[in-house]
């Protein structure tokens, strides 16, 4: 099976399609064309468009049922390499927190291991704002994976109305067979 995402719009190409809303706080969240207001380029020129959130928290998430994409169980039981990606960056003129939730689930959605960084906090007083990636790869999880749960966001720290909160695109998820 060649190496493929398994995220759904992962860049917000067909607005929040595929993705169930967990928290849709302040004026919610919403899809914007690239760089976006006080924004900057993406490293990727096919990545035209991004995910915003507001002034509340804005959380989003994908299940990833990996049977349904093609997967055997057997496969699956060899605990092949899973590596998740996700790039998130802040306006140059309000801070943001931003947050990722990456869960390896059993057949019964229980967790077998879960990727939860500290949230990060953006002050475009002090810091790039430029696009940043945060990268994990699951190895030695154990048998019995058959979904994955991705689940990012954030908002803004100064809860402007609007999107002024952190912007998120190229969501990835990877099996390495």
């Amino acid at each position: 099976m060649a190496r493929r995402n398994l995220l759904k719009n992962p860049n917000g190409d067909d607005d929040l399609d595929y993705w169930d809303l967990i928290e849709n706080g302040g004026d919610e969240w919403k899809v914007e064309d690239m760089p976006g207001d006080c924004g900057h380029a993406f490293n990727d020129e096919t990545v035209t468009k991004y995910f915003t959130t507001s002034f509340e928290l804005c959380l989003k998430q994908q299940v990833v049922d990996l049977l349904e994409e093609g997967y055997t169980a057997e496969e699956l039981d060899h605990q092949p390499p899973v590596t998740v990606e996700d790039w998130y960056c802040s306006r140059t003129d309000c801070g943001c927190v931003y947050q990722l939730n990456v869960r390896l689930l059993n057949e019964n959605q229980e967790v077998i291991e879960e990727f939860i960084p500290e949230n990060v906090k953006i002050d475009p007083d002090t810091d790039d704002c430029s696009w940043r990636q945060v990268q994990h790869t699951f190895t030695e999880y154990g048998q019995g994976l058959r979904f994955i749960s991705f689940e990012h966001g954030g908002q803004d720290t100064k809860y402007w109305s609007g999107w002024f909160g952190v912007r998120v695109t190229a969501s990835s998820i990877f099996l390495e067979l």
